[in-house]
């Protein structure tokens, strides 16, 4: 059955996980540079110092990646070849785990993400702040974010007030004349989200939930401190870069740049005119952020692009090779440190940055960020998972993991949706509604 079957504006929300059993859980990772599935096993776990945000011990069982086909900059541009790819990653996992599995938790890129936030506003009337009103108050910022051509993909209330004092985390059991609730909205096209789901149906599974890719890997790749303090994680794919903002334990803003670390293996390619693939060995092998003195000294070789015997390899100075690589990697870092500054969250964002994803593993790149973004800056390897290969411990697979951990929060945004989808479902002041919210407020 399709996410899409209805009129809601909201995608359908992960059940949250029981705290007495183990739960399997699958996910996929659909990028431009590769397609990961994997399948865990998810135990509870008592509270703990380490990681305390968990409730869960989280142990891969099954993993299956593939080179990336059909996909660019996020968005299916092939359905055919993305489709396959799918399939083939997914039994890998499947085949490694030993189970078959029938939907998956999948990551959202494109739909041109777009990060608001709503404030609503209710009357107490000085009486004591009950679940009832912390419903009404998340319906009436629901309401406002309902779009016709976008989808929600994630609405996180990031802090209440009460009487115009704010800060409040759960005003639960308060008093108080009025009650309000800043709520962060993070949607994306509908479009783009309908060929996603087409891609996988495709391949005979169904989508349990969508997370966005900034989420994800901000939840794998920060610690506890760094969310609670207000940090930005910055993930640097193959085709988008995407940029999350936490603070106070929430996600608090969002955001996607179509430049990633293929855009630097194309201009590779292009300058230096020779195949892709040879490119992306040079950009690996070669390729800094940073200048050395040694580059102009130093010589690199370049295939040529033909298939001619004839052609030979031409001979370059690595000083030219890291000017291109450089180039680009600053183009980069400068829209980051613009697009982080004109959102208004310079200020929460402090000096902590973590870089994670597959083109922050680039050479030299956390001093070049260092330079141009003015902060701190670490590289981000997904924490506090089990059962991972050596070659699946690197920032590439953060987004994967982060897809792993997100049934644990799914919780936070619940109550937000379920406002919003029984306004739609019931017309908002139809009969229907008046009557369950009457059997809502009497039982």
């Amino acid at each position: 059955m399709s996410i899409f079957g209805s009129s809601h504006f909201g995608l359908p929300r992960l059940k949250p996980l029981s705290s007495k059993r183990a739960h399997v859980v699958s996910v996929l990772d659909i990028g431009s540079t590769k397609v990961v599935c994997m399948i865990g096993r998810l135990t509870p776990r008592a509270e703990s110092e380490i990681l305390p945000g968990r409730t869960h011990n989280v142990e891969v069982i099954g993993i299956g990646h593939q080179k990336s086909r059909g996909v660019k900059n996020g968005v299916i541009t092939d359905l055919d070849a993305a489709e396959s790819v799918v399939r083939l990653a997914v039994d890998a996992a499947e085949r490694m785990a030993g189970l078959t599995i029938e939907s998956l938790i999948v990551n959202v890129s494109a739909g041109r993400l777009q990060s608001d936030v709503y404030t609503a506003t209710i009357d107490l009337g000085g009486q004591e702040v009950d679940a009832n009103d912390l419903r009404k108050v998340l319906a009436v910022a629901g309401q406002q974010s309902l779009r016709q051509d976008r989808a929600i993909l994630h609405s996180l209330p990031t802090g209440f007030s009460l009487d115009g004092e704010r800060g409040i985390r759960d005003p639960l059991s308060m008093f108080g004349d009025v009650l309000g609730v800043d709520m962060h909205v993070l949607t994306a096209e509908r479009a783009a989200l309908k060929n996603l789901e087409l891609c996988i149906n495709r391949a005979h599974l169904s989508v349990e939930g969508m997370v966005a890719t900034p989420y994800a890997s901000g939840l794998s790749a920060l610690v506890d401190d760094e969310v609670e303090l207000g940090c930005a994680s910055i993930d640097m794919g193959g085709g988008t870069t995407t940029i999350s903002v936490f603070a106070e334990g929430k996600l608090v803003h969002s955001d996607a740049v179509s430049l990633g670390g293929h855009h630097v293996t194309t201009d590779l390619a292009r300058g230096l005119s020779t195949r892709i693939e040879d490119a992306e060995r040079l950009k690996v092998v070669h390729g800094s952020a940073l200048p050395n003195a040694s580059d102009e000294r130093d010589i690199v070789t370049v295939p040529p692009i033909g298939e001619d015997d004839r052609d030979q390899p031409t001979h370059v100075p690595r000083a030219l090779l890291s000017r291109i690589v450089r180039a680009r990697i600053e183009e980069t870092l400068e829209l980051i440190r613009d697009r982080i500054q004109r959102s208004g969250f310079s200020p929460i964002v402090g000096k902590r940055i973590v870089l994670t994803g597959g083109a922050s593993q680039l050479t030299g790149l956390p001093e070049a960020a260092r330079r141009i973004l003015a902060r701190n800056v670490r590289i981000g390897r997904p924490l506090g998972v089990s059962g991972l290969p050596t070659a699946a411990k690197g920032p590439a697979f953060s987004t994967a993991v982060g897809l792993m951990i997100y049934p644990q929060v799914a919780e936070l945004e619940e109550h937000a949706v379920q406002g919003g989808m029984l306004s739609q479902l019931t017309g908002g002041n139809g009969r229907i509604a008046r009557m369950g919210q009457w059997l809502k407020e009497s039982f």
